[in-house]
């Protein structure tokens, strides 16, 4: 068996999640399952857990168990929480990082304190004015989905801020997902050359600038039809846009799911009917299931932190894991640092 410093050392926030932090431990184990190079630092709160974690009997020599004192809770303010949040398992899990002991941090817990966190801890990026959050969202893509980018770190975004999203979506495509020259579109009201605020007009020229020097396509305007399209990879747009087109997009799967099931169950015929597509139906389901592609990267800070749905049950939180390990062997963070700094020494 690899000794813990041979492997992929990944901090786990067990307290964040809305189903409880048995079912975030039943998502580590999964990840574990399918992945034996990983070795997790387990923050966690209360008596019961090291009981819960005597039971994961698959996941023994895998962890160490770090104990805190508090959680931080879902509707704590960013600012409540960075005032109450030293000794919180967030805090600890993030801490983590910050002194080397991991490589990523993993955590379904409050965004916005995670957020205030991260920055606090880890610190922005030199050069980076406002971090995002990068999600990835169900598509016609080969791979199965899309880069947007920010979700919701920070709801305003100029041309420059803009600019710095459109490098640091290209980075985590490539390092992420081995996509080698990424298709590049900004999210506007249209695709015609006049369309959009100034700062999105001033971010197109600068992202097809950088485009000849990061290796990069840039697509030019794109709608909201086209998020979940093949004809782009990496999306971007505010954090203001970026979290209701989620979050739209997240309430759209559920009422597709839904109406599909009523309609199935309407009658004899139609239950009948449902047996007999049941694989494609499968399919279907599985290919807009938000939890095999949760996980929310942050980034622009000088750690790498993924951020699971809150709602995420054990294979969500899986997934997240997974992706996590995935930019750790990439070498994500240091990619994107140097793409940071080398964009620094470009004029605007």
């Amino acid at each position: 068996m690899l000794g813990e410093k041979a492997k992929t050392i990944i901090a786990i926030d067990c307290m964040g999640g809305d189903l409880g932090e048995h079912e975030v431990l039943k998502g580590i184990t999964k990840a574990y399952a399918k992945n034996k190079s990983l070795f997790f630092l387990i923050h966690g709160v209360g008596s019961k857990m090291p009981n819960l974690l005597k039971k994961q009997k698959r996941l023994t020599g895998a962890f160490r168990y770090i104990p805190a004192t508090k959680t931080v809770s879902m509707d704590e303010k960013p600012s409540q929480a960075l005032r109450n949040g030293r000794g919180t398992s967030m805090w600890r899990a993030l801490e983590s990082v910050a002194k080397g002991e991991a490589k990523v941090a993993v955590s379904c817990g409050n965004t916005g304190a995670l957020m205030a966190m991260s920055m606090v801890q880890l610190r922005k990026i030199d050069g980076v004015n406002r971090p995002a959050i990068a999600v990835l969202w169900p598509s016609t893509n080969t791979r199965g989905f899309n880069i947007v980018l920010d979700a919701g770190a920070d709801i305003k975004a100029d041309s420059q801020d803009l600019h710095q999203y459109a490098l640091m979506g290209i980075s985590y495509a490539k390092s992420g997902f081995n996509i080698k020259n990424p298709r590049v579109g900004l999210l506007n009201v249209g695709t015609e050359g006049h369309k959009g605020r100034s700062e999105l007009q001033k971010a197109a020229d600068i992202i097809l600038e950088s485009s000849k020097i990061f290796e990069f396509e840039y697509a030019g305007y794109v709608e909201g039809d086209d998020i979940p399209s093949s004809k782009i990879d990496v999306i971007v747009t505010d954090g203001f846009t970026g979290n209701i087109a989620l979050k739209t997009g997240e309430g759209t799967a559920t009422l597709v799911r839904t109406l599909l099931k009523e309609t199935f169950a309407f009658s004899v015929m139609a239950r009948l009917a449902s047996f007999l597509a049941l694989k494609p139906l499968r399919t279907l389901r599985k290919r807009i299931d938000p939890r095999r592609v949760n996980g929310g990267v942050f980034l622009g800070l000088n750690g790498t932190i993924v951020k699971s749905h809150g709602g995420a049950d054990s294979t969500g939180i899986s997934a997240a894991i997974t992706l996590a390990h995935k930019l750790a062997q990439n070498d994500f963070q240091k990619n994107l640092t140097n793409k940071i700094l080398y964009q620094k020494k470009i004029p605007n």
